[in-house]
């Protein structure tokens, strides 16, 4: 009998996935419209994703522009990008929102660098816990004797395998990251 890892996979992909969430959050110099995914704005007394209310552009490298469609709110997004972690002022011309992002800093890119290391390191941690799980199920069955001795051997090491592979998927997309931080 083979244990079914499926659970085990999908979820070291689900950590993936946020970790390139949390890469897209992180600004590399240039404007991308991602980093503005976690900002809510109060619209109709609810919170409602800034997306969900304007229409976000990149006019060039290193400009956002935040188009609401009601001109209503624009003080209300302006407030709420200025109370964000962005470090970005938001110039307000009436109409729309821009956004420039300032060349980054030798010293601000290495902390960057230094917080995305720290996201890979957080994935990776998550993946091993994620692991360890499997593993327990396997000495769970091995327990209850629904496997054999062979089976959790295989299984364990079918595991070691699926963690070794996602480890590799997120050093690859951390030295991506770094390589963008680091290009001026």
């Amino acid at each position: 009998m083979s244990v079914d890892f499926k659970e085990y996979a999908r979820r070291m992909d689900k950590a993936l996935d946020h970790l390139n969430e949390e890469f897209g959050a992180v600004r590399a110099g240039r404007a991308n419209a991602k980093v503005l995914d976690r900002i809510t704005v109060e619209y109709y007394g609810s919170e409602t994703p800034l997306n969900g209310v304007a229409t976000i552009s990149t006019p060039d490298a290193r400009t956002l522009v935040v188009q609401p469609w009601d001109t209503k709110i624009l003080k209300d997004i302006q407030k709420a990008i200025q109370s964000s972690d962005l470090g970005i002022n938001p110039q307000n011309d009436g109409r729309v929102i821009r956004l420039v992002f300032p060349q980054l800093t030798e010293e601000r890119r290495k902390e960057l660098a230094k917080q995305v290391r720290k996201y890979a390191e957080e994935s990776k941690v998550a993946m091993r816990n994620i692991r360890r799980d499997g593993m327990d199920y396997v000495k769970k069955l091995k327990k209850n004797s629904e496997i054999t001795e062979d089976d959790q051997k295989k299984a364990e090491k079918d595991l070691q395998e699926l963690l070794d592979k996602n480890i590799k998927r997120v050093d690859a997309a951390l030295a991506d990251k770094e390589k963008e931080l680091m290009s001026i």
